[in-house]
Order: C-alpha cells, then sequence, then structure tokens
C-alpha cells in the first residue's frame, strides 16, 4: 500500500514476501526516485510503514514496522545523489553499515552517512530510528568540516533531544507551512545538526542563534498549544522541557515579540474563539469552553475575550 496523506507528507506500507508483481510496483513507486532498495531485515518478510515528510530541501523520515532494511546500491548511485543523512536511534540497536564498515547506534546516539556511497540500515519493533536527509552543500556551509565526522557514533545530550523533538514536530506540521515558513524549518534543522557534529566557533555562534533558538522556541510554542486546557501551565515547566531556565525561555518569547504569558493567553483565546464557532459545540456552557481552554477565572475570560475581540463570547455566538 501506497498513500500520501497530505502535500509534503508521504506514507509508504507494505507487509509481504519481497518478490512478485505487487512488490515490485510498490518498491518502485516508494524507492525508485530516490536510489534506494528496501528488503527484510529479520525473518523473510517485510513489514514497514515508511513516512517520509518532504520540507523545503530536506527530507525526514519516520520508519516503522517489524522487518525492512533500506539499502543504498551500487545500483542505487547511478541517481548521483551526494547528500547526507544524519541517523538517529530511538530504541533497541540500530546497525548502520558503509563502505564495509558498521556502526552499532545505541539509543539517542546518530551518524551521517553519505548518499554517494553504499550502505544499509534496517530496524525491528524493538530497533527503531528516525533520519533527516539534506544537501550536502547546506550542511557545508554551517559544518565546513561535516564530513569528517562520517561514519562515526554521535551524541550530545541536551542537543540530541532538540533534534529528536524538533524532527518530530517538523516531520508532522513543516509541510503545511508555507514555502518561507519551510525553508526557516529545514535550515533550523540543518543548524542543529551542523551542531552536533561540532562546528568552528564562528559557525557554531551562527547556529545557536538562529537554527539552535529558533528550535527550541518553537517546541516551547508546542508544548503550550498541547497544554493550553490546563490553567497550570507555567513558563518554568515549559522552560525544563527544552533545557532553559525561565529567563531564558522568556529572552527566546521577547526576542519574538511577546512574553510567554502574552503567547499562551493569545492562544487561549483564539481557542476559545474557535469552540464558540464549532456547531458542534453550540450546546456547551460558555464556562464550559472557558474552563476547556485554560482559563479558571469566568469574569477574567468575558473581559480579556472581549477586549481581544470586541464582543463578549455570548455575543460572537450568537453572531
Amino acid at each position: 500500500m501506497d498513500a500520501a496523506r497530505t502535500p509534503g507528507i508521504f506514507v509508504h506500507q507494505y507487509a509481504g514476501l519481497p518478490n512478485g508483481p505487487a512488490f515490485e510496483h510498490w518498491r518502485e513507486r516508494a524507492f525508485g526516485s530516490c536510489g534506494l532498495d528496501i528488503g527484510p531485515s529479520h525473518g523473510d518478510s517485510i513489514d514497514c510503514r515508511l513516512q517520509v515528510s518532504v520540507v523545503d530541501n530536506i527530507a525526514l523520515a519516520i520508519p516503522e514496522g517489524a522487518s525492512a532494511q533500506y539499502s543504498r546500491t551500487q545500483g542505487g548511485l547511478a541517481d548521483g545523489s551526494d547528500d547526507l543523512v544524519l541517523i538517529a536511534a530511538h530504541a533497541g540497536l540500530v546497525c548502520v553499515a558503509q563502505n564495509g564498515h558498521t556502526v552499532e547506534l545505541a539509543p539517542a546516539q546518530m551518524v551521517l552517512v553519505d548518499m554517494g556511497v553504499a550502505g544499509t540500515v534496517g530496524h525491528t519493533e524493538e530497533d527503531r530510528f528516525t533520519s533527516i536527509r539534506m544537501p550536502r552543500r547546506a550542511l557545508l556551509d554551517i559544518n565546513p568540516r561535516a564530513e569528517d565526522k562520517l561514519s562515526q557514533p554521535l551524541s550530545d545530550g541536551a542537543l540530541a533531544e532538540t533534534i529528536f523533538r524538533y524532527h518530530a514536530l517538523a516531520a508532522n506540521h513543516a509541510p503545511h507551512l508555507d514555502a518561507v515558513g519551510q525553508r526557516l524549518t529545514a535550515q533550523h534543522m540543518v543548524d542543529l545538526v551542523g551542531l552536533l557534529l561540532g562546528t568552528d566557533a564562528e559557525h557554531a555562534s551562527l547556529a545557536r542563534g538562529r537554527g539552535h533558538a529558533a528550535a527550541r522556541l518553537d517546541l516551547m510554542r508546542a508544548d503550550v498549544m498541547a497544554a493550553l486546557g490546563r490553567n497550570d501551565l507555567c513558563l518554568s515547566e515549559v522552560a525544563t522541557r527544552s533545557g532553559l531556565s525561565p529567563r531564558q525561555a522568556q529572552r527566546l518569547f521577547e526576542q519574538a515579540g511577546t512574553t510567554f504569558t502574552e503567547f499562551v493567553l493569545e492562544q487561549r483565546l483564539l481557542l476559545a474563539r474557535k469552540l464558540l464557532g464549532d456547531p458542534r459545540a453550540r450546546a456547551r456552557k460558555i464556562s464550559d469552553i472557558a474552563h476547556s481552554s485554560g482559563f479558571s477565572d469566568l469574569s477574567y475570560f468575558n473581559r480579556a475575550f472581549r477586549k481581544r475581540f470586541g464582543a463578549t463570547p455570548s455575543e460572537l455566538r450568537e453572531a
């Protein structure tokens, strides 16, 4: 089975033996354009679900399933791609082979590999990874010596955690952004990879100020959006999750032209307005909608809502 859920997000799914017309047709549709081949990583059958999210000039992959091994063979090298790929282990032991050399990655370890060289990586239900494919030139611009780190296990606790979380956020949401938003997201991801590889001081300062800071702010915003209904949501909790002090987190919000409190209030008011305009929520009390949007004080909710939208919640609902 092969399907695209939304523009920019593609899902390639297959379960069965690696032969026959159905398999060949699926393999060509899923991997023919990227120079990869696929076979079992465990047993005789393939069982995989591969999500690929294209964000500007990078591709973010999330492989799942009990048996799949992805190969860059000599035949696949004919496409001429020299992209670089960061493979990040999430669970188990992920084996990455390239140019006769095998690297075993424990959880939270990563390795940079070269699409211009034959190699393999596989997963099972226990051994899981994600990957980031990016143009070689884009990574070399932020880390001119990136190629020196090819096929070496990489690990950097807090930075690796940021890459994991930003990968998940970007893979599921960035394809919905406009062209400018996608370009910025892709650049931030490459900046994070450049920092992981240990770039020089000049490039590291650029990557921290541009990519790392922006990624952390995006992740904090996403944490807020996921917890809007909690009236005990606080800056220190959100900051800690991103490895920041409350003051550092507040500074990032201020650099974006707002404060943490203002951002939370704005998102809660927007959520309440959306719920008030939803025909499916017509029977819900306004106090219930206020509570669901994170407001514990109904009077404060009414005042803030009217100040923001020029009408009370009741008036907006009737309109």
